[in-house]
């Protein structure tokens, strides 16, 4: 074995009440740690402690990386920060950690002293494979899992062979890992579309002798390198250019979210009185519902909050300053009839 994978930080998935099935549930988990599109998305380099650090030509890998998806057209931004306090992704470049990354907006969840990324080994020693290495980990960040695992693949594997070759150098993985990063198989319910894509950058290459079935790959696998067609179409697809201006919410005022599963809906909202205000959805649809500051900062939402997998609506009660505008984002999680439901705030 001479190929070092990634060992993704991979989220459990939530739940749901009992009733949620079909594809309610397929497209709620289908975006449970997507980003809702238009976030900026904040990332910083670790200085301390010595061995979390890394010169200025490892990094710039990754500024490249997170350039490369960037150019894709997609409605996020990537900022860096000077403190890795303020960042959303926490890089670090331990060499005695493997690389990994944590999944999606589940970065959030993760103490703010920790990373939430993790580069471990050169990234310029084999140029072709760091920028690889840094566009999977951003890969995992935007919130997508390893392809081979995908059960559309219909992959069989050489359990023996792989759980023997991973133990050894240069990975020295457990059975655990080895099985919850490549034997293990996503959800069925998880997976968006209906094709199996082994030129992803989200995939692993494999040796000869680790793939039984389909037969071609049992000579070994090797993803063509950079992000595949598929990647750039699925990106786009969770996180298409923002075009349309965001509409104005108007206080007491019903705007109907003409929405299909998936879509996102952007609005604009300014305070006529320094008070408490509240916004929320209305109809039988799962929606994320998040309040953003317009005037200081492209972080973190103000207050949100997902109505998914229940029989609520989603809302969000806050004290807002007169004259001070916020951004207002809907995100369509699951709905069966699309133009059923809207958005008020008052």
């Amino acid at each position: 074995m001479t190929h070092r994978y990634c060992a993704a930080r991979f989220p459990r998935m939530p739940g749901a009440r009992p009733g949620v099935k079909g594809n309610r549930l397929r497209l709620i988990r289908e975006t449970a740690f997507k980003w809702l599109n238009g976030t900026t998305i904040t990332y910083a380099f670790y200085d301390r402690p010595a061995r979390w650090k890394a010169g200025e030509s490892q990094m710039d890998v990754v500024r490249r990386a997170f350039a490369l998806w960037k150019s894709l057209g997609i409605g996020l931004e990537f900022l860096e920060v000077a403190r890795v306090r303020d960042a959303d992704v926490r890089i670090a470049f331990d060499q005695s950690d493997g690389s990994w990354s944590y999944v999606g907006t589940d970065v959030l969840n993760q103490p703010r002293s920790q990373p939430t990324m993790n580069f471990g080994w050169s990234l310029t020693e084999d140029p072709a494979e760091g920028l690889d290495t840094a566009l999977h980990e951003i890969g995992h960040a935007l919130g997508f899992p390893h392809e081979h695992q995908n059960p559309i693949a219909g992959i069989e594997w050489n359990e023996a062979a792989v759980y023997r070759s991973l133990a050894a150098p240069p990975n020295r993985w457990s059975r655990a890992t080895t099985f919850r990063n490549i034997i293990e198989k996503i959800a069925p319910d998880t997976v968006a579309g209906s094709r199996w894509d082994p030129n992803s950058v989200m995939h692993y290459p494999f040796e000869a002798g680790l793939i039984l079935r389909p037969e071609r790959y049992r000579r070994g696998l090797t993803p063509k390198g950079g992000l595949s067609a598929r990647d750039r179409k699925w990106v786009r697809h969770f996180y298409p250019p923002i075009k349309a201006k965001a509409r104005r919410l108007t206080p007491f005022q019903s705007t109907p979210l003409a929405l299909s599963s998936g879509q996102q809906a952007e609005f604009t909202f300014t305070p006529d009185a320094t008070r408490r205000y509240t916004f929320a959805t209305f109809g039988e649809a799962d929606t994320h519902l998040a309040i953003r500051s317009v005037a200081e900062s492209p972080r973190d939402a103000i207050a949100e909050d997902d109505d998914s997998g229940t029989d609520r609506n989603a809302r969000v009660t806050m004290r807002l300053e007169a004259g001070r505008p916020v951004r207002v984002q809907v995100r369509m999680r699951y709905i069966a009839t699309p133009g059923n439901a809207a958005v008020m705030a008052w």
